[in-house]
């Protein structure tokens, strides 16, 4: 059934529709009302029961198609031409009845993501230049404007902290299960929950472009980008309209024509081989539970862009993964700090060079530069209490490091390069210790005083906490390959990918080299790419199944990807397999299941010469149960699949 059900509407109908007959048949068979005013009650029956149907199977026979509910409207007006008004008008009130129930599931599928709108306050606290405070709709929020939220309230904008404290629920967005810190400089998005600290916020997006607003979008237009399983049952159903109807007139005609059997008990059967033949729940089999597993996503921070998209990852095979900010944090920690070990003679303050004056040394030099590298130095002083010291006369070689003075003295921070001749002669130990961690991973930096060397400090990627859990768990739902894709260099690559233990590894790729291994991928079957969605878009685009990680807010990703997962949260992945799973293995049941029922009614029609209310209960009881069995996908979250 393809027609737009107001569900409130068409169950007052329904609701109509067996006053109707409950009056008309008690009153006949108690002798109350007479049997032409029993008529007339089946006639308001027929006109209630019927509305939706009927106007529907107009609108098709003027684009000169024929769909189900050509069927079963034929069916009800061939029961009252042969006196059949009861068993038409029961065909009508379950057909309505179906109708509106699979209205009102569907409906409430797509509801449970709307819903998130609800969440999202309908005004904000503006926080004027002068101090003042204003509650203004959030439609007249500007980038720029600060807002305030206090404790308990709901976040009504996309922005970011400029101002206090706290955690904020962003379960509805990202799917994460826990409170996130929030402090100055964080992101926040609309509809999430600030849970403690009163926080100002600067707005980044105006209401109608935040990123809850992209979710309502993505999931509207993945309920409308259909399934393959859905486009082909759509192309079947007019196909198969035509053969019933066919097949009814030949029923009729044959038997008449050449055996001459009664008309009415040849109608009758007829009339009942049309109402078990159609193909109600077969029909509503693959969107049923398609929708319910978008919903079902969009819950738990994963976003479909397309109901093909979640048969597609059932039969992903090979998985490919960008290193940096997907297997790994995409933020480096200092590891190791190794000073020399003995007495730097340029250092006369400081006696022997410690990992704290090291550490200050190069926290000192890189102060004011936005390099990744110095962002991570600067956190680990601050969180070792150590003071930065107070370099002068900066000047930055790109590529390389950074010189300074200090004291009086000279003092570089950078990679091996920077050196040429300056300190040469490194001492054998601190030459080793450098080459060891080069060989784990780490990125190396070396420290000199007065062109005498001071020590190094390494610093390292992290894995993500959930990386190898979740590589193991892809392994055990049968992902046959695991590879990593990445511009990092070949050593990084490599220790990241034994400590994971992945099948293949390639290191030092651009991202047009990135698609042309993908492509390579693919003769082997299917593939999903699992990258940030901006550097690796060529690939993401290039695979059968484009996986944007931790993506809230990031419009490239939105726009590339074929799913979105919206958190930093690599355990999605197995939910993502498990739920697209469920979902093919739930519409292969309602398929086999209402194909099983057609055939047991239209055997049942032929062999014990089936009733036509015994054959409209069967159908439309099926149709029932083939759309709560897709809403079963509503409920499963976590640990539920």
């Amino acid at each position: 059934m393809k027609r737009l059900i107001n569900a409130s509407v068409e169950i007052k109908l329904t609701a109509i529709c067996a006053l109707a007959i409950f009056i008309a048949f008690i009153g006949e068979f108690s002798g109350l009302i007479g049997h032409e005013t029993a008529i007339i009650f089946y006639l308001v029956a027929y006109l209630s029961g019927g509305f939706y149907g009927f106007t529907e199977t107009l609108k098709d026979l003027k684009n000169y198609e024929i769909n189900i509910d050509f069927l079963m409207i034929s069916a009800a007006i061939g029961a009252a031409f042969i006196g059949q008004w009861l068993e038409g008008s029961i065909l009508l009130f379950l057909f309505s009845l179906s109708g509106a129930l699979e209205g009102f599931a569907l409906d409430k599928s797509k509801k449970a993501i709307h819903s998130l709108m609800e969440l999202r306050p309908n005004r904000a606290l503006l926080q004027l230049p002068d101090g003042r405070e204003e509650t203004v709709p959030v439609e007249q929020l500007q980038i720029g404007h600060h807002v305030v939220v206090k404790p308990g309230e709901y976040i009504p904008i996309d922005g970011n902290v400029i101002e206090g404290f706290t955690d904020v629920d962003q379960s509805a967005i990202t799917g994460e299960s826990v409170p996130v810190a929030k402090e100055a400089g964080s992101q926040v998005f609309a509809a999430t929950l600030n849970q403690q600290g009163a926080i100002t916020i600067k707005v980044t997006r105006r209401s109608e472009d935040t990123t809850l607003a992209k979710i309502i979008r993505l999931v509207e237009e993945a309920q409308r980008n259909k399934a393959r399983t859905q486009r082909f049952l759509d192309r079947f159903e007019p196909v198969y309209a035509i053969s019933i109807v066919a097949f009814v007139l030949v029923l009729i005609f044959i038997p008449l024509l050449y055996f001459g059997q009664e008309f009415d008990s040849v109608f009758y059967r007829a009339m009942t081989v049309l109402v078990v033949a159609s193909p109600c729940a077969l029909i509503i089999s693959t969107p049923a539970s398609i929708i319910s597993a978008i919903a079902n996503g969009a819950r738990n921070g994963i976003l479909f862009k397309g109901g093909a998209h979640i048969e597609q990852t059932a039969y992903i095979r090979t998985i490919a993964f960008d290193k940096t900010g997907t297997l790994t944090k995409g933020e480096h920690l200092v590891t190791d700090i190794v000073p020399v070990n003995h007495p730097c003679a340029a250092a006369n303050d400081l006696d022997q060079i410690t990992e704290e004056s090291l550490l200050s040394i190069a926290a000192g030099c890189e102060k004011t530069s936005e390099h990744h590298l110095a962002v991570a130095l600067l956190k680990k002083a601050h969180e070792n209490g150590v003071e930065p010291i107070t370099a002068l006369n900066m000047q930055a070689v790109p590529g390389k490091g950074v010189y300074a003075e200090w004291n009086n003295r000279k003092v570089a921070v950078g990679n091996l390069r920077l050196f040429d001749g300056i300190a040469k002669n490194w001492p054998a130990s601190l030459a080793d210790t450098a080459k060891k961690l080069q060989t784990e991973g780490k990125t190396v930096i070396y420290i000199v005083v007065d062109d005498q060397p001071a020590g190094v400090i390494a610093l390292a990627d992290q894995l993500r906490p959930a990386a190898q859990k979740t590589i193991d768990e892809l392994r055990k739902l049968g992902v046959e390959k695991i590879v990593m894709l990445t511009g990092d260099n070949e050593q990084v690559a490599r220790n990241i990918a034994d400590q994971l233990k992945l099948d293949e590894v390639y290191a030092e790729l651009l991202p047009n080299q990135k698609l042309e291994i993908i492509e390579r991928l693919k003769s082997g079957g299917q593939v999903a790419m699992v990258g940030d969605g901006v550097n690796d878009a060529p690939a993401l685009a290039a695979s059968d199944l484009g996986i944007a990680m931790g993506a809230a807010g990031t419009d490239v990703a939105l726009e590339t990807s074929d799913i979105v997962l919206m958190a930093d949260d690599l355990t999605k992945l197995p939910y993502l397999l498990k739920l697209s799973r469920k979902s093919k293995k739930i519409v292969w049941q309602n398929i086999t299941f209402s194909l099983a029922v057609i055939i047991m009614l239209l055997a049942g029609v032929f062999i014990i010469d089936l009733p036509l209310t015994a054959g409209v209960i069967g159908h439309e009881g099926s149709t029932l149960l083939v759309v709560l069995n897709g809403l079963r996908l509503l409920k499963s979250g976590g640990g539920g699949l």
